[in-house]
């Protein structure tokens, strides 16, 4: 089970390790001017295998059931795949259900652990393989594997990364997962932190924040939901920005211009460089090349904008 990229690695391993009996991931979806729908990376994937898919509206309802009972699978495994799974469900295979889970559980528990983990400046991020029980993430882990986080990691390219140690953590565990030769760990939950499912409004910078935590946001909010301000109407995206300690002797919000030529803003504590933007309806561009063409923007105040 699973509906993003995240996914594909392991989809990848699970076809060329085992004997997978169907995929499930979600409906297919209206996107883009025409509203067309659109199949997900996982069905267009499956597909192109030659896998049977199944998407229902949700997994948990008693038809979806009886599908996935039909092909008699013997583990499920879900990694990305955006709906709870119930007890009943997860009480299907003999096996139960093994979710990859993109962080070192309990840390992160939750739908949005990359971005959590790049936004709180953590060090590290990994791959847990866990038992699925009818909780949030609290079921017992059956192995582990960690990675650093560079520091232009976005959460994008961090669960590229994810996604490869996830299939490669699969590869070596999943035959002593289906023999029962590993013993599951319970996860202490003293330790455990949340990531929640994150919203588009989510991104909205606030320039009362410091500097260096507006970047962290930037870098954990690329490329979804983004991180973004408004200059009058105008939607601005900040898809690459840093953080500088020195302050402009301005109030949080207020632009400036660097020395190369660059737009800064005022934050709580230092300013954030804007090195890539993209104004709503436009390409993204250097923040050098939008300042160049759009000069009121010095001195613009972002406080009260939006």
């Amino acid at each position: 089970m699973g509906s993003a990229d995240f996914s594909l690695p392991s989809l990848g391993t699970l076809t060329d390790i085992s004997q997978l009996v169907g995929v499930v991931t979600q409906p297919d979806r209206r996107a883009g001017r025409g509203r067309h729908l659109e199949s997900g990376p996982v069905k267009s994937w499956a597909h192109t295998h030659g896998l049977e898919v199944f998407q229902p509206d949700s997994v948990n309802a008693p038809q979806a059931h009886e599908k996935i009972r039909a092909w008699e699978p013997e583990l499920i495994v879900v990694a990305a795949y955006g709906q709870i799974l119930r007890p009943a469900l997860l009480e299907l295979p003999p096996l139960g259900c093994l979710n990859i889970h993109a962080s070192l559980l309990p840390r992160w528990r939750g739908a949005a652990p990359i971005q959590a983990a790049i936004l709180a400046g953590d060090p590290q991020s990994g791959i847990t393989l866990m038992q699925m029980d009818p909780g949030m993430d609290t079921g017992p882990i059956l192995g582990q594997a960690s990675l650093d986080i560079n520091p232009e990691d976005t959460a994008g390219s961090l669960a590229e990364r994810l996604a490869a140690l996830g299939a490669s953590l699969v590869k070596a565990n999943l035959s002593d997962i289906a023999a029962g030769r590993l013993n599951p760990r319970a996860q202490d939950d003293t330790l455990a932190t949340y990531a929640p499912m994150l919203k588009k409004k989510d991104g909205r910078l606030d320039f009362a924040r410091p500097a260096d935590v507006l970047a962290r946001q930037v870098r954990a909010y690329e490329p979804w939901p983004a991180s973004f301000f408004f200059w009058e109407d105008l939607r601005i995206v900040v898809r690459h920005a840093h953080a500088i300690s020195e302050d402009l002797s301005t109030a949080p919000g207020v632009v400036g211009e660097s020395e190369s030529g660059t737009p800064l803003i005022q934050t709580g504590s230092g300013a954030l460089v804007l090195d890539h933007v993209q104004p709503a309806g436009k390409s993204t561009m250097t923040g050098k090349a939008f300042l160049n063409g759009a000069r009121d923007f010095l001195g613009y105040s972002v406080r009260a904008a939006g």
